[in-house]
């Protein structure tokens, strides 16, 4: 969940009240927030320490990332104010005309002017901070949505949305002293903050611009905003467009920066709305659509495992969360619920459930016992599991976890497997770090990792793992599936493939799981299983042994080939053991 840094200075201004640490997480607790950690940070104007609270909130209320919105909904939780009338200006809108051809680079877009609006340091610091977090959460790095904001008395509409050859927009972007074409940019920020962006639209034929009806280039969408159009301090008047592929997420994003600063306009909470004009028709925004539902005050009593409570009682709570609430006609146990544009959260009946238990008190809610009594088993391979790690600590092994990501180094070459086997292997589309490529087929490689950071460790080393690994498989509807594997690795100054064979001889002995000497008896009726010699690249030759069960082989065996050796930088021999436990079931 995303954290928001807020000065104690601002949240103590907006909520009209000094409160101590104490009362502050107190309180964020009661709304169901948290107050994750206190800092003391150096103001960068007046130099001095500034008591900073670190607040967790929920990653769908974007109404609370900044301070403005979080202490208007904690005010309105404490009935210290009622929840604010978003209004559309009667004014005639301003338009932004789009052209067609912005549908193959970024398809829509959205706008609304904030008139006479007052800014200061603060107010304008929130409102910069409110759109970078918006991008980062609802607008997933600014690839479904993107905010550009801008100073209108600098710019004049109608506005066009267009999509224009790189080489064709020339302007001069955000705090530059030159001008660039779209190329020259690409080039320019390639190494700066801006650089994770410019992938969205820098291999398009075609990038996404908006004109004013002058000509003069507003923002080059999603990366930049133009010199020409920034706010300032002594900006009066707003303009705000919001581009991007996800309609419904850019009606979130312009409802929410519209109705959290809007307080600061002449007339607070004042909106004047933009017209937008496509191929299509018209359409205005923003339109502070609010989920709008009758639910069952009883029924709701009921999923929170309270006594129900009365209606006028339940209306009371739900207005603390900002909700409008009235009574239904000839039902007595109903109420119709109406949610503000800051409330995009409220999708369903179980919003409002999770919203009336917050206002009466996590702590409120009495402790029962449930009505069925049942008896917790674990899954028969969990079961398995932990019988087989016991068993193998009490062998003296040492258990280890590793990650489930691994390079493809790690399952490929390292382990002498052939460029076919990949195929196999579960790979990550975006990787972050060479270490995290694909998803791990063998527990191999994360055990002679641990032996490759511990080799100043005491000989022997006796290390196993029992994890699931991953391989593709067509026939599932997830495209793949896990297998419960458990490995082990014997490293010490002898190859020591005894050792290993008497471990495989224990977790047989332990499964119940009979040796058959007598090939000839072997079969799927049989409870028993078999080695058999095998050629596998990553051990030594003549020293490996698959493991046959029910006619089919459930893992391998062997003494691990000197180049394996090698390429996990190891100095001795290591014998090792890698088997199915899911056959045993």
């Amino acid at each position: 969940m995303p954290t928001i840094p807020v000065k104690k200075r601002l949240l103590d201004k907006h909520l009209g009240t000094c409160l101590t640490q104490e009362e502050v997480d107190e309180l964020c607790f009661q709304y169901g927030l948290e107050l994750d950690d206190v800092l003391i940070e150096k103001n960068e104007t007046t130099g001095v320490d500034e008591e900073i609270y670190k607040i967790e909130i929920p990653a769908n209320r974007y109404d609370l990332l900044c301070v403005e919105g979080l202490t208007r909904a904690l005010l309105i939780f404490q009935n210290k104010i009622k929840v604010p009338s978003y209004k559309l200006s009667e004014a005639k809108p301003l338009t932004i005309i789009v052209e067609k051809e912005t549908a193959n680079v970024r398809k829509y877009v959205v706008g609304a002017v904030l008139r006479d609006i007052k800014l200061d340091a603060d107010i304008y610091s929130s409102f910069i901070d409110l759109q970078d977090k918006l991008h980062q959460n609802i607008g997933r790095k600014r690839t479904l949505a993107s905010i550009g904001t801008h100073d209108l008395d600098t710019i004049k509409g109608p506005f066009k949305y267009c999509a224009r050859k790189p080489e064709e927009i020339i302007f001069k972007p955000l705090n530059q002293n030159k001008e660039f074409n779209g190329l020259e940019l690409m080039e320019f920020y390639k190494e700066s903050h801006l650089r994770e962006y410019l992938p969205i639209i820098r291999d398009k034929p075609l990038y996404p611009v908006i004109y004013d009806s002058q000509g003069i280039v507003c923002s080059l969408p999603p990366i930049i905003n133009s010199d020409h159009s920034k706010i300032t301090l002594n900006t009066k008047n707003i303009f705000i467009e919001a581009t991007g592929t996800d309609l419904k997420k850019l009606e979130i994003v312009l409802d929410t920066v519209v109705t959290i600063f809007s307080q600061y306009c002449k007339e607070p909470f004042l909106v004047e709305p933009v017209e937008i004009i496509d191929g299509k028709g018209s359409c205005v925004y923003p339109k502070f659509k609010a989920w709008k539902g009758k639910v069952d005050v009883k029924n709701m009593s009921r999923k929170i495992g309270i006594a129900p409570i009365n209606v006028d009682k339940a209306m009371q709570f739900l207005a603390k969360m900002s909700l409008t609430c009235s009574n239904v006609e000839k039902n007595e146990t109903q109420i119709e619920v109406k949610a503000p544009p800051t409330r995009h959260d409220i999708l369903h009946e179980c919003d409002l459930v999770e919203d009336l238990a917050l206002a009466f008190g996590y702590n409120n809610i009495p402790p029962l016992l449930p009505q069925s009594n049942t008896v917790a088993e674990p899954f028969n391979l969990n079961k398995l599991s932990d019988q087989l790690r016991l068993q193998m600590a009490m062998s003296g092994w040492t258990e280890i976890m590793n990650f489930a990501l691994c390079s493809t180094e790690d399952v490929g070459n390292k382990l002498r497997r052939p460029d076919f086997e990949l195929k196999s292997v579960v790979k990550i589309a975006n990787p972050k770090t060479l270490e995290f490529q694909v998803v791990r087929n063998s527990l191999l490689p994360g055990i002679l990792k641990t032996i490759s950071n511990n080799k100043d460790m005491p000989l022997p080393l006796k290390l196993f793992e029992v994890q699931d690994v991953v391989f593709i498989d067509n026939n599932k509807d997830t495209k793949c599936r896990n297998e419960r594997h458990l490995a082990a690795v014997f490293y010490s100054k002898t190859g020591a493939f005894e050792i290993i064979h008497g471990l495989l001889d224990r977790i047989m002995q332990m499964l119940n799981v009979n040796y058959i000497e007598n090939t000839k008896d072997f079969n799927g009726e049989i409870k028993g299983y078999k080695i058999q010699q095998k050629d596998d690249p990553t051990f030594f030759d003549g020293r490996c042994a698959e493991i046959i069960y029910k006619n089919h082989s459930i893992g391998t065996f062997g003494v691990l080939h000197p180049e394996v050796i090698n390429s996990f930088s190891l100095v001795n021999p290591c014998s090792a053991m890698e088997i199915n436990i899911e056959e045993f079931l």
